[in-house]
């Protein structure tokens, strides 16, 4: 195969930790291995020594499933990259440009009549649109361990499933407290999506992959901003005596997310070693090649020691920051972006059409900093640069005149260009926190840090400030300013940890000091031969 050299020519290095001793019975040892790059890799677990609840699933699988040499070499790693892009991207796709729709209905039905047929009174639309976050921030607590114990892909499509059937049952309520129930019950189910996507990305892609794979499942925002507006447009042509236009959105919708969820109940893959559509030889190079992660892939031994070296690292705090002042702005878009639109100026039609350029935005704001973090290895760069133009987008939504939309519209689209940060923090937690119950805790910590922007933003537009609301766009400014800052602050403190690596790995080297622990469930700080990306 074209770029991997033939068994015979394959020159075996030095192994870094040493294999099994030879057999003294029967005067063989144990067989030679390929790693992902057709090079010997020698058996890393030795049961006598060390504890199986330190030990990954994935080299316990290795273990347990020896393959031949051959049998690995001759794995195309090209097609078996496309059948795990088949069977989990459009998965996750869907699944998140339904939860971002679900999150943007209620924003959509504003303009639709909902607050007049509930008789929503002062801020009882804000406090709606924040009982949902509220919910999801509570049940992020748990579903950090609850992700390390279960099979994530069964966990996602069940959560989706559920949250589907009470979207739909929102079309049915009446009242300001009904219409909070359905909210806060949609939030509590909606918790596993992102921790669930985040882990199975982990599993199944290396560093620099994940990347593309993030922006694409990320795309989904963009997408249902502009599937919301179209749906919005759609159903106020709808003139029903029994059913409002916004109820039967909530019902379409709803079926449409629990087609979905059973969708991924069924096909999404939970992890490399539980898949019946790989060989065995292929189950084997999909767990080697995304060793060089050294981020593990299952574990669901709970580990105390990583919970407080989570609470004491300061990427956690920064990237923590980082996204609740990046979600601030998400929730303006999720809930208000409508509102300001027609605000301006515009009938509540035409400022369901106008919204959609929003969705475009923010899905070539993904693509594209997507292909510059991945061409020049730059993500926190490119957070910095996103987060000014979407800066700028603030400022002429706060200083322009009211008679300028042309201008005020140009402020709401690039305002959208912030959200490219939360895809960028999912890729920096997932590709820097290693260690199985720190990395799932920390998935959990950021999309609860979600939660807490999300149920600020719609509490910063207040009724005395309609219609212009200058004091919430002014505060946009600030918190997009600090986003920019924090990013920055960010790649300052990844560079200084590599930096102090590298030159403790040259002394280490001068004594021998062994590496390749990838599979030993140690965390970023314990394995010394982890390297930040950034």
């Amino acid at each position: 195969m074209r770029g991997v050299p033939p068994f015979r020519d394959v020159q075996f290095p030095p192994p870094l930790i040493s294999p099994p001793p030879m057999d003294t019975a029967t005067g063989t040892s144990s067989e030679k291995t390929l790693d992902a790059e057709g090079r010997y890799s020698p058996p890393i677990l030795d049961s006598a020594k060390a504890s199986t609840t330190s030990l990954d699933g994935a080299i316990v699988y290795l273990e347990a499933h020896p393959d031949g040499q051959e049998g690995e070499v001759a794995v195309d790693r090209a097609r078996l990259l496309r059948k795990i892009d088949l069977h989990i991207v459009p998965i996750a796709l869907a699944a998140y440009t339904l939860q971002f729709l679900d999150k943007l209905d209620i924003n959509y039905a504003a303009v639709m009549g909902l607050d007049q047929d509930l008789k929503l009174v002062g801020n009882d639309f804000n406090n709606a649109a924040s009982a949902m976050y509220i919910a999801n921030l509570i049940a992020e607590l748990p579903t950090g361990y609850i992700v390390q114990q279960v099979r994530p892909g069964k966990w996602l499509g069940a959560n989706i499933i559920l949250w589907g059937v009470v979207t739909a049952c929102t079309a049915a309520v009446h009242n300001y407290r009904g219409l909070v129930a359905t909210r806060v019950v949609i939030g509590v189910l909606e918790a596993a999506t992102a921790p669930c996507l985040m882990l199975i990305t982990g599993m199944w892609y290396t560093r620099s992959e994940a990347i593309a794979r993030f922006a694409i499942w990320y795309c989904g925002l963009g997408i249902a901003q502009m599937l919301g507006s179209l749906c919005s447009w759609g159903f106020l042509q709808i003139e029903h005596e029994a059913l409002s236009g916004w109820r039967i959105m909530f019902l379409v919708l709803g079926c449409l997310t629990a087609v979905v969820g059973v969708w991924a109940l069924l096909a999404m893959p939970d992890s490399p070693m539980e898949v019946f559509w790989l060989t065995e030889a292929e189950k084997r190079v999909a767990i080697q090649r995304v060793a060089v992660n050294q981020t593990g892939i299952k574990n669901t031994h709970f580990k105390l020691s990583h919970l407080r070296e989570l609470v004491l690292d300061p990427q956690i705090w920064l990237l923590t920051c980082l996204i609740i002042v990046t979600s601030l702005t998400s929730g303006v878009i999720s809930f208000y972006s409508t509102t300001l639109i027609r605000n301006f100026g515009f009938s509540a039609k035409r400022s369901a059409l106008l919204n959609m350029p929003s969705g475009a935005v923010s899905l070539l704001s993904c693509l594209a900093t997507a292909y510059i973090a991945h061409r020049y290895n730059a993500r926190a760069l490119s957070m910095t640069v996103f987060c000014c133009l979407a800066a700028m987008g603030s400022a002429l939504m706060s200083f322009l005149p009211s008679q300028n939309r042309a201008g005020l519209l140009a402020g709401v689209y690039l305002v959208n260009m912030e959200t490219v940060t939360l895809f960028l923090v999912f890729c920096l937690t997932t590709a820097n926190v290693a260690g199985q119950t720190k990395r799932v805790a920390a998935n959990a910590l950021i999309s609860a840090a979600f939660s807490v922007g999300n149920i600020i933003g719609p509490q910063l537009f207040k009724p005395k400030d309609a219609p212009q609301y200058i004091p919430a766009k002014i505060i946009l400014l600030v918190t997009e300013v600090a986003t920019a800052i924090f990013a920055a602050a960010l790649r300052v403190y990844y560079g200084w940890q590599n930096g102090m690596r590298d030159e403790a790995e040259r002394e280490e080297e001068k004594s021998g000091v062994p590496e390749h622990l990838e599979w030993l469930n140690l965390t970023d700080r314990e394995n010394k031969t982890f390297r930040y990306k950034y």
